[in-house]
């Protein structure tokens, strides 16, 4: 179960896996290509020629919900249930040899691998596909978790670390003024970037979360410098530690809003050990603002929605966080609503579940929240501004919102129930059908008749 396996996977299909053969830079043009492709059905992209660098580079591998849903081997519908019940249910996966041993006994520098330069103001290279490991000091307990990590030179990183379980593993360690051991992996299965993803609960092992979703397939194996359990067929391991108390300036850098974040003192990784296949590895990459990175950061959030609301409506369709919304700000839940009150409380719920969320509009089980051209629909005939909107004001909101005050992050939330009023008929909201209609092939409309 590791990327390369899933890549092949990818081969299988059309235009799933696009491979681009002209040799290209780190430094703009091949975040350029990225872009390009990346229209939200895009294929995952593999570079073969990179200027001045080895190895190859993969982008977009999780570009796509048909994509997510083929490396965890289940369809959209059941996505969620997927994702949540892993998080409740981890299983710790199999230990196996380190594999690495054999490999780069010379001092390590990170500038021996492909990172990209992607927009014009970056303050440098950003590792974005970095999944970072770190135990909690007194529990023992494994953390991972996703993080952009700017180079500053070749033995050292600088990592956006926001207040969640990292920050209180560096915070413990800080506080008895020891340096941090981490371990990064770079270049794995989907399955463990979106585990890494997840809002798993503190103490809870996302590598534990993978192997749920991986049907117990996961590998790992233990680092020897640190000590640390990392996924046994990542492409890239990374040894370091996080510095006691040195902090440097992290950012500008373009995050889930297609807009820079501000500039900020963040700490300080010393690598100590690199382990990769010199001649023969694939340096994965997540651009910044695209669909990947949307995705991954917003399908656990959903996942996370969908339990909640199900708490609520029994009968959860869908949730989606809109690509147009960031893949973090925007909603839409698809409920069968038993009562005309549910979509109101669907709406409270949603917002419990995603602190983050500025937009939610909530729709009835024939509308699907994939097709924003529905979802609109069913506002323009379901919705009555006087009736079903929910105003909520001076709550918290995303510190990636330039609307919110950034400095107490407190925000205006919409919500809009587009449901139909069980006060009317329900005709009244149906949409019009052809019969035969969904029988019609339209590929075979200009063939002569035999």
């Amino acid at each position: 179960m590791s990327l390369r396996d899933f890549m092949s996977e990818l081969e299988q299909e059309a235009k799933e896996l696009i491979t681009i053969r002209k040799e290209l830079s780190t430094k703009y043009e091949i975040a350029a290509v990225i872009k390009k492709f990346d229209n939200g059905n895009g294929p995952a992209l593999l570079f073969k020629k990179i200027k001045q660098k080895n190895g190859f580079i993969v982008a977009n591998i999780c570009g796509t919900r048909k994509r997510i849903c083929k490396a965890l081997r289940t369809t959209i519908d059941k996505l969620h249930e997927k994702i949540s019940n892993a998080i409740k249910n981890p299983k710790k996966p199999k230990l196996t040899e380190f594999p690495f041993s054999k490999l780069n006994k010379d001092l390590p520098n990170i500038n021996n691998l492909p990172i990209l330069t992607h927009y014009e103001k970056d303050p440098g290279p950003y590792i974005t596909a970095g999944i970072v490991f770190a135990k909690d000091p007194k529990t023992g307990t494994q953390n991972a978790s996703i993080h952009r990590i700017l180079v500053i030179d070749k033995k050292h990183l600088a990592i956006r670390v926001v207040p969640r379980h990292l920050y209180r593993i560096i915070t413990a360690y800080w506080k008895e003024k020891r340096d941090v051991p981490v371990a990064i992996a770079i270049g794995t299965h989907p399955a463990v970037l979106i585990a890494a993803s997840s809002p798993a609960p503190y103490g809870v092992d996302e590598l534990h979360v993978a192997n749920t979703l991986l049907r117990g397939a996961l590998k790992t194996a233990i680092c020897p410098y640190t000590g640390l359990e990392v996924p046994a067929e990542a492409e890239i391991i990374i040894e370091g530690k996080i510095l006691y108390g040195k902090e440097v300036d992290e950012g500008p850098f373009v995050d889930l809003t297609g807009t820079y974040d501000v500039v900020r003192k963040q700490p300080v990784i010393k690598i100590e050990k690199m382990y990769y296949n010199q001649d023969d590895f694939i340096y994965q990459v997540i651009l910044p603002a695209g669909s990947e990175h949307k995705l991954l950061m917003g399908l656990p959030r959903e996942a996370q929605i969908w339990a909640t609301v199900k708490s609520i409506v029994p009968d959860v369709r869908g949730v989606h966080l809109t690509l147009g919304g960031c893949g973090w700000l925007h909603a839409v839940v698809s409920i069968k609503k038993q009562t005309d009150g549910d979509a109101k409380n669907v709406i409270l719920a949603a917002f419990a579940a995603h602190p983050s969320l500025k937009h939610v509009v909530v729709v009835d089980e024939d509308i699907n929240p994939y097709d924003m051209g529905e979802v609109e629909w069913a506002i323009a005939t379901r919705f009555n501004a006087s009736r079903d909107l929910v105003i909520i004001q001076n709550v918290r909101g995303s510190s990636l919102d330039p609307s919110a005050d950034q400095i107490t992050l407190l925000t205006t939330k919409m919500g809009i129930d587009a449901t139909r009023p069980f006060t009317k008929p329900k005709e009244k909201f149906e949409r019009a059908k052809i019969p035969l209609e969904e029988k019609i092939d339209i590929n075979s409309l200009t063939e002569e008749d035999n």
